[in-house]
C-alpha cells in the first residue's frame, strides 16, 4: 500500500481517534469529547487559497462556538511555520487565529482521515473537512480540490442542519436554513401511511411531507 494515502474514514462510524501537536499544545479527539468538532486540512501554510480560508473560519469561529463546535486545523506543515503564518495573517490581514493549528509533518492524521490523495503532492493534504459530533462520530466531509477555497458559510449551514435533524428527528431539504420547514421521515407500514393525511403535515406525496418547527 502506498505509504502517502489510505481509506477514507467512513461516516457514521466512529472517527480516528489522534493524539497531536498543535499551536495551541497538545491536542487529541478525545479533548472535543462532547462538543462538535470540525477538523479541517489545508495543502500548505503562507499560500494564498489557504490563508482566505483561515481568515473566512476565523471570522466564523464565534458563530461555530455559538453551536457548541470547535475548529481544529490541520497541515504538514511545522509548528513553526504555522505560528510564523498565523503571525503573517495578524500584521497583513488584521484577522488573529484563535483556533489550533496541527502539526502533521509525519503525516499520521493526514493518512488516517484520507486527506493525502494520488495525484497530490506527496507533502500535501487537499482541502479536507470533516464534521464530528459530540460522540466522537464522524457525520459529514467535504473535499475541494487545491485551487478552489471552501465556503464557511456553507459549513456553519450544515452544522445548522444536522443540529436540527438530530435534535427533531427530521430531515432537511436543498438548501435549508433556520426557519424554513423541515421534512419529516415518510410512513413506513400501511397503517402509517393511511394516518398520514391527518396528522398536519404539508403533505405533497405520500412519502413528502413538511412541516415548521
Amino acid at each position: 500500500m502506498d505509504n502517502t494515502t489510505s481509506a477514507f474514514p467512513r461516516l457514521n462510524e466512529a472517527a480516528p481517534a489522534f493524539q497531536a501537536k498543535t499551536t495551541h499544545g497538545d491536542r487529541s479527539l478525545a479533548d472535543y469529547k462532547g462538543k462538535w468538532l470540525i477538523l479541517f486540512s489545508h495543502p500548505a501554510d503562507f499560500t494564498p487559497v489557504c490563508t482566505t480560508e483561515f481568515i473566512g473560519f476565523q471570522k466564523h469561529a464565534d458563530t461555530f462556538r455559538s453551536m457548541d463546535c470547535e475548529l481544529l486545523g490541520l497541515s504538514i506543515d511545522s509548528l513553526f511555520s504555522h505560528l510564523a503564518w498565523t503571525q503573517s495573517i495578524k500584521e497583513k490581514f488584521g484577522v488573529e487565529i484563535s483556533f489550533p493549528i496541527i502539526e502533521d509533518i509525519k503525516m499520521d492524521v493526514a493518512r488516517a482521515y484520507g486527506m493525502v490523495h494520488p495525484g497530490a503532492a506527496d507533502t500535501q493534504a487537499v482541502r479536507a473537512t470533516f464534521f464530528i459530533d459530540p460522540e466522537g462520530v464522524l457525520r459529514a466531509m467535504v473535499y475541494y480540490p487545491m485551487s478552489n477555497g471552501r465556503s464557511i458559510e456553507e459549513f456553519v449551514r450544515l452544522l445548522q442542519a444536522m443540529q436540527t435533524s438530530d435534535a427533531n428527528k427530521v430531515a432537511t431539504p436543498e438548501g435549508w436554513t433556520p426557519g424554513c420547514d423541515v421534512i419529516v421521515p415518510p410512513p413506513k407500514t400501511a397503517d402509517e401511511l393511511a394516518k398520514r393525511a391527518g396528522e398536519g403535515y404539508n403533505t405533497v406525496a405520500w412519502y413528502y411531507s413538511t412541516k415548521s418547527l
